[in-house]
């Protein structure tokens, strides 16, 4: 598959995409370059809310977004041109009420959590955004 990760160099983007590079997929990063890159990734060097051109008409399989906190973020890459056949989002279970059992699932209403503040509520907008525009997301 050819994959978009958003991010690429540290944390969860950093282990996805050598993940899928281990796996013989092309994988390619979108990051401002100011880290070092995984050996064998793509670079597309541009800061994710400007993308200028460089994504238009250009297409993945699948575009794993690591690095968004917020609906602004998910709207720059949906408004980008880029085509795609699928989309994952990682989100948080900071948008889930601390008040709900835990482990959270899926099945609990979401929310304001206190302990995570406007993360969580951000996060939750930008899933709510990638939903109404991209309703097969997964997220």
């Amino acid at each position: 598959m050819k994959i978009l990760v958003s991010g690429g160099t540290t944390f969860v983007s950093k282990f996805t995409a050598e993940y899928f590079l281990k796996r013989n997929n092309e994988v390619y990063v979108i990051n401002r370059n100011s880290r070092e890159q995984v050996l064998g990734v793509h670079l597309i060097e541009s800061d994710r809310m400007n993308p200028s051109n460089l994504l238009k008409n250009e297409h993945f399989d699948l575009i794993i977004d690591v690095t968004a906190y917020n609906q602004e973020h998910i709207k720059s890459i949906l408004n980008s041109g880029v085509i795609f056949d699928n989309y994952i989002f990682i989100s948080s279970s900071a948008v889930y009420p601390e008040t709900n059992i835990q482990p959270f699932n899926e099945e609990q209403a979401c929310g304001q959590n206190s302990v995570w503040g406007d993360y969580g509520i951000n996060k939750l907008m930008a899933e709510q955004y990638l939903i109404n525009h991209c309703p097969d997301a997964y997220i």
